[in-house]
């Protein structure tokens, strides 16, 4: 792809009077453009059709490069998809780390540190393809489901703490207190559950995905569900390795010459919400009988640190994940390799 002009973006939230985001145009010369505008879609149209009129703009040869931010890129990106600009999502910290000794910080600085980043790794670049709506739809009642379950464990958890140190009397009395809310959580914490488990019934790709997944044993829904949105079912992601980095399970080596000698371990960062799920399917593949509790004994046998080996089997449960899609078979625990 011959890129002649790349277009950063900086997303600002809550910018008096409004969502706002600062456009810097990146060419051979340096910034040669720069402006503002509401984060609204009449807005951005009009904003397109002034870089139109820049001189030898082509849209087949520009790509437009914003930085993750979740739900305040909607606008931007449904506009640009439709006017078939080609999109680059990419991290803030792999901008902020390309970009050296910095400084000084705004709103229109950032956007031509975005451009300029973009122009100058144009072979990293990764163009975005919108989900399917019923991935949209899913990502949505998830994080809908974590927020509840957030909310019921800070209400749950100073009362069992309460219960177990604190006075009876008045244990009982807070309780009564939140009863109500926490049974209206629950409530609406089930909903939801049912919510995403007929999303899943309704669409047979992801049915499909599911029954596979949760084949694995100390994979469950949720689990599955987070696998899935991370990997954009296994398309984005498509090889074990990347999504257990991604998830921060992959083990890095930390040593040179002879004056750093540390021990091999992973890197914080990482997607924490995934490897807290994938740490609790590790858990609980272990109460099952089978090839992943057997080598978790051997393991700790020999000596080896206990978190060590849990980190190994999520590594496992991933590759196993990736295993089933690839195949299209459920996971078989009484499958023995036959050698030739």
């Amino acid at each position: 792809m011959d890129i002649r002009h790349c277009i950063g973006i900086d997303v600002s939230k809550n910018t008096a009077p409004a969502d706002r985001l600062d456009w810097a145009v990146y060419a051979a010369k340096g910034i040669v453009w720069q402006t503002q505008s509401e984060n609204s879609p009449t807005a951005i149209r009009a904003v397109i059709k002034q870089l139109q009129a820049l001189p030898d703009f082509d849209r087949s040869n520009c790509v437009v490069c914003m930085e993750h931010t979740g739900l305040y890129n909607a606008h931007a990106l449904e506009v640009f998809f439709q006017a078939q600009l080609p999109i680059w999502l990419e991290a803030s910290l792999h901008i902020k780390q390309a970009g050296g000794l910095q400084r000084g910080k705004s709103d229109s600085i950032d956007a031509q540190r975005i451009a300029e980043y973009a122009y100058r790794f144009q072979d990293r670049t990764r163009l975005w393809k919108p989900a399917r709506p019923v991935m949209k739809k899913l990502a949505e009642f998830t994080r809908l489901r974590q927020r509840l379950q957030a909310i019921v464990s800070q209400l749950k958890v100073p009362l069992n703490e309460q219960k177990r140190f604190g006075d009876k009397a008045l244990t009982t009395q807070l309780g009564q207190h939140c009863s109500s809310s926490l049974k209206a959580l629950l409530s609406d914490l089930k909903g939801v559950e049912k919510a995403i488990k007929q999303l899943i019934t309704d669409d047979p790709t992801l049915k499909a995905l599911f029954e596979l997944v949760t084949s694995i044993p100390g994979v469950g829904q949720v689990v599955a569900t987070e696998l899935i949105l991370a990997s954009d079912e296994f398309k984005a992601i498509n090889n074990p390795k990347k999504l257990a980095c991604h998830a921060g399970v992959a083990p890095f080596e930390h040593s040179s010459g002879s004056s750093v000698r540390g021990k091999t371990r992973v890197n914080h960062h990482a997607r924490k919400s995934l490897k807290t799920l994938l740490h609790m399917a590790a858990m609980s593949a272990l109460q099952v009988s089978g090839e992943l509790q057997e080598y978790y004994q051997r393991k700790v046998a020999q000596g080896k640190n206990k978190m060590l080996v849990i980190n190994a089997l999520r590594n496992k449960l991933i590759h196993r994940v990736y295993a089933v899609v690839k195949r299209g078979k459920k996971y078989n625990k009484n499958y023995t390799l036959t050698l030739v």
